[in-house]
């Protein structure tokens, strides 16, 4: 247990007295990180959750507002879908990220609005269309007439 600063003596002497104090008695061997440089977060500026990020860095873990995660969901599952390799898997993908946003829409928990509403699954598959034509275009080149 640290003893009372005495009254009388600077503070600053004081606590330079507790450090070598603590160095004398060898506390300071052996710490975590001890010959280690610094984490290039105190490069940046100060935050005050840094702690609670770098634990859910550590933990693999992320929140979003649920509103939000659902936002990406459903951005991921389109640009999926686009990239889908049949039309019934396009049809698939859209119509289970349509359940999610519907029950969103009409159940909608704390935190910013979604901002979403539900694709309509015949203009994806109309798009998809596009792409696929579009892409064999391009990778299909037209002969040249003239041989």
């Amino acid at each position: 247990m640290t003893e009372r600063k005495p009254p009388g003596v600077p503070f600053e002497s004081w606590v330079d007295k507790q450090i070598q104090d603590a160095q004398r008695r060898g506390e300071f061997d052996r710490l975590p990180g001890a010959g280690e440089p610094l984490p290039a977060a105190l490069e940046t500026s100060y935050d005050e959750l840094w702690w609670i990020k770098r634990k859910m860095a550590r933990e693999g873990l992320a929140v979003l507002p649920p509103t939000l995660a659902l936002r990406k969901e459903a951005e991921d599952a389109l640009a999926a879908a686009y990239a889908a390799p049949s039309e019934r898997i396009v049809r698939k993908i859209i119509t289970e990220v349509n359940v999610k946003i519907r029950d969103m829409m009409f159940k909608p928990p704390p935190g910013p609005p979604l901002g979403k509403k539900p694709y309509d699954v015949e203009e994806v598959v109309r798009e998809w269309r596009e792409r696929r034509t579009a892409a064999g275009a391009e990778r299909d080149p037209e002969p040249d007439p003239r041989g």
